[in-house]
């Protein structure tokens, strides 16, 4: 079949008036609104699909109830909509007042659980409060206040933003926090904790050289921390070496990660019909739940996924920019940039690019705390949106019936 002229004209035609109706859409002034409700939506619900593929067949021979886990998620994705509704109607100011009281509450958490008989003991790791039967883990809160506690401090402290008093009191505390997460212990939470710091301190902006210090320090204690564990050096080594190895080691989960992403071909074997959850693949609900969907999605489907974070990003970055409150800014971007971090680190380890770290996929890993805390995240991504300038004017106009929309007065 011949290309002609007219043909690739009638495409470059459709293509430009493809571009032309999603800068429509993006320059409405409610689009970045609109888009962190509708990722929040699609992420949970596919993450609620996805546990439970992958998780009925490990509960069922655990608990024989084949919905163990998928309630639990269900529960904790009900508490996330709260959380969600409830922070995208806190005003910003009352975040920000609230930062250091929130922040306090957590260290007291982040040590109280350290504490036997306080916090619970789950293979080796007391990260863990349980209560009832719902469990709460602190270092997960102690992320999101620190965000805010962090910009808060960056902005009082802008004078000497070009000085190394900059680093006062962020960086001393922000050490404490991941210590103490370090102690229970839980390398995950550490390091995100550190690209929260890290964050921080870009979007602020502190100056280079004070960041390339603070830099150099950190990778040399990630270093001390993986050699100061024989299971944290047993999964470098496996990275490093992953055919010297014992195959059922530390790298059996990694390997077995990329068995079943092979499974998955181009279009996948179909929800809830893959083999990584009949128990070939530990933890398949959770750290390495990306591999259980691309096993059923294949690799469209995972490609697709990708898509949804880096849109999240595109989001999230786009509300700050637009934002007119410096302490909102650093925030919103702060967040942004914790939640694609986060998510581009487990499908690094998934896909054998990284060290495995136990660091969750958002939304779509099973969990309780990880999955209420991200889902308050994004309602003060949603809350923000709301607040940018031409959202303002538009909510301005809008009928008394949707008035929920704009949240509380200022």
């Amino acid at each position: 079949m011949s290309v002609t002229s007219e043909s690739v004209g009638a495409v470059g035609r459709r293509l430009l008036a493809l571009r032309r109706a999603v800068r429509g859409v993006l320059a409405r002034p409610l689009t970045s609104f609109h888009l962190v409700v509708g990722l929040s939506a699609v992420l949970t619900g596919l993450g609620l699909v996805i546990v439970l593929s992958a998780s009925s067949i490990d509960s069922l021979t655990a608990t024989g109830n084949p919905y163990g886990v998928f309630e639990h998620q269900v529960v904790y994705c009900a508490l996330g909509a709260i959380a969600f509704a409830g922070a995208m109607r806190v005003a910003p100011e009352r975040w920000r007042a609230w930062s250091p009281w929130l922040l306090l509450a957590c260290l007291v958490g982040l040590a109280a659980v350290l504490v036997p008989g306080l916090g619970s003991s789950v293979a080796g790791a007391r990260k863990w409060f349980v209560l009832a039967g719902v469990s709460l883990q602190p270092s997960e809160p102690a992320k999101l206040a620190l965000v805010l506690w962090g910009a808060h401090v960056l902005v009082a402290r802008r004078r000497a933003a070009e000085h190394w008093r900059a680093l006062l009191p962020l960086v001393p505390v922000a050490l404490l926090v991941a210590g103490l997460v370090v102690l229970q212990p839980d390398l995950g939470s550490a390091i995100g904790i550190v690209v929260i710091l890290f964050s921080l301190l870009w979007f602020a902006p502190v100056p280079m050289r004070l960041i390339a210090g603070l830099g150099a320090g950190a990778v040399a204690s990630v270093a001390v921390l993986a050699v100061g564990a024989s299971y944290r050096m047993q999964r470098l080594t496996s990275f490093l070496s992953p055919d010297t190895v014992d195959p059922l080691g530390p790298g059996y989960q990694a390997r077995e990660a990329l068995y079943s992403l092979g499974d998955g071909g181009l279009l996948g074997t179909g929800l809830g019909q893959g083999t990584a959850q009949w128990n070939y693949l530990p933890n398949a609900s959770n750290d390495f739940v990306f591999a259980v969907l691309g096993e059923q999605l294949g690799m469209v489907g995972s490609v697709a996924v990708l898509a949804l974070y880096g849109v999240l990003g595109y989001a999230g970055l786009r509300i700050a920019s637009r934002s007119d409150d410096p302490w909102t800014r650093i925030v919103v971007a702060t967040l942004t940039a914790f939640l694609v971090s986060q998510a581009m680190i487990n499908v690094g380890y998934v896909l054998g690019l990284l060290p495995v770290t136990g660091i969750t996929l958002p939304l779509l890993s099973s969990g309780g705390s990880s999955v209420v805390v991200t889902l308050a995240c994004l309602g003060i991504l949603a809350a923000a949106a709301r607040r940018e300038p031409a959202a303002r004017a538009a909510l301005a106009g809008r009928s008394p019936g949707r008035r929920w929309l704009r949240g509380r007065r200022r």
